[in-house]
């Protein structure tokens, strides 16, 4: 505290440790002493000022610092408030005038530490590559070099105190205060949207949104990722990718049409020229006197019968008429009692009819999963039954292949080499289905499940 003269009548214990001098050296002292000498003329007139005001209370330099000076003579940073104390001595009011003086040096260490942390972080975000702003009520308060290169401007400062309403669409813009509303410390929400350039092109985006700590909702960090370019390449992919499927799918059509044409030409035209020639050779023998016990007739007549036998098995091989002929359950009944015959493996059938019934592409592609999966059995499970069944789940067609083989190793059942699955599933994704192989219920086995829409054709 000092008097009309700025003379210190009072100094508290407090002032004793930011100044480090005791109070018996101060009291009496012009306050000058606790001011740099640079300083001095300047806080003079302050007080002065403030002397002659009418105000009850001033900060000194408000919005700027001053400096004092402690007893070693090192400056140090103050905010200073005064204060009037009207006082009556001896029958006279003298006016005192109260200094509260606050150590900035602390708060000034921190400001500047705070300022090379800002400073070294933008510096940071500003290098990397992916566009990022910060926003405080939807206003941007930072915003680096990537963010001002994607969205066309002249530099970053162009976007700060921008809206969000002025870069964003409405859509993009809901979603992201509805995402915002909904984040309660959990991880970032990711929000795509469109994004307008200042030239006008229009660029596909992706929104990583998080508020920041203690900020609540009110400020926010979003990077924003450019995806137009993944985006285009994933269409360019998918459409690939169905060009392939359609192609792929002509080219099964055009394989399996090309075994029933060979098939039923093996059938009709050489097994008929075969049969035909047997009985030509029956008759030829007849009438040159040969007998049927004839070693040579004998073994021409075995000759014949083993080469119809082959034919009509590379003919079913191909694709077994009956498929044609009788439909899809009499066909895989068959395929069973032929694959049992030749494997050894018993082969349960359980076929539920369906109405309408399999006809066309999806009567093939079942009678060639049966056939893949009772193969796989045979080659691979060391499988001594295999279950096979048909059934009708309302309007989706549900085909398993069960048997009590070794089952599938650890990493699948994909096998380097190995396309009889990878065959399977593009059948079954071209029918609009499902394929699924795992091991069967219980401690050996593989289970082969299919399911596709009845409807399919």
């Amino acid at each position: 505290m000092i008097d009309e003269e700025q003379t210190v009548v009072a100094f508290n214990p407090a002032a004793e440790a930011m100044f480090s001098l005791a109070a018996d050296a101060v009291l009496g002292q012009p306050l000058v002493r606790l001011v740099p000498p640079g300083h001095r003329e300047s806080h003079e007139q302050h007080v002065r000022r403030f002397a002659a005001s009418n105000e009850m209370q001033r900060r000194i330099a408000p919005g700027r610092h001053i400096s004092a000076v402690r007893a070693d003579g090192s400056e140090f940073p103050v905010e200073v408030t005064l204060s009037r104390v009207d006082i009556i001595v001896d029958g006279r009011p003298r006016h005192w005038f109260a200094a509260l003086l606050r150590d900035l040096t602390k708060e000034d260490a921190l400001r500047d530490e705070v300022d090379v942390i800002t400073r070294r972080l933008h510096a940071a975000l500003d290098a990397t590559p992916l566009a990022i702003w910060i926003t405080h009520d939807e206003r941007i308060e930072y915003a680096n070099d990537a963010a001002a290169w994607l969205l066309g401007v002249a530099g970053a400062d162009a976007l700060r105190g921008r809206s969000l309403a002025s870069l964003l669409p409405a859509t993009t813009l809901a979603e992201l205060r509805r995402q915002a509303s909904r984040q309660e410390g959990g991880p970032a929400a990711r929000v795509p949207g469109l994004l307008t350039r200042g030239d006008g092109a229009v660029r596909d985006i992706e929104i990583v949104l998080a508020p920041l700590p203690d900020h609540g909702q009110t400020v926010l960090q979003m990077v924003i990722d450019d995806v137009t370019e993944r985006r285009r390449a994933a269409a360019d992919l998918e459409r690939t990718g169905q060009m392939l499927r359609l192609l792929q799918a002509n080219v099964v059509e055009a394989r399996e049409e090309e075994r029933r044409r060979i098939s039923r030409e093996l059938h009709d035209e050489l097994g008929q020229r075969l049969t035909a020639l047997k009985m030509e050779l029956t008759g030829l023998a007849d009438r040159s006197g040969l007998g049927a016990g004839d070693p040579r007739l004998a073994g021409m007549l075995t000759m014949l019968d083993e080469t119809v036998a082959a034919v009509r098995r590379i003919a079913s091989d191909l694709r077994p008429l009956m498929l044609d002929d009788l439909g899809l359950n009499a066909a895989i009944e068959w395929l069973a009692r032929d694959m049992a015959r030749r494997s050894g493996i018993d082969i349960a059938v359980q076929l539920d009819d369906a109405h309408p019934p399999p006809t066309g592409r999806l009567a093939t592609a079942l009678y060639r999963m049966v056939q893949e999966g009772l193969t796989n059995a045979a080659r691979h499970a060391r499988a001594r039954h295999v279950d096979v069944d048909l059934c009708r789940d309302g309007d989706v067609l549900v085909l398993s292949v069960t048997d009590d083989g070794v089952g599938l190793p650890e990493d699948g059942p994909q096998r380097d080499g190995g396309y009889g699955l990878m065959g399977m599933r593009e059948r079954v994704a071209m029918l609009g289905g499902t394929l699924e192989v795992g091991n069967a219920d219980g401690a050996r086995g593989t289970r082969l499940t299919v399911r596709v829409p009845l409807e399919v054709s």
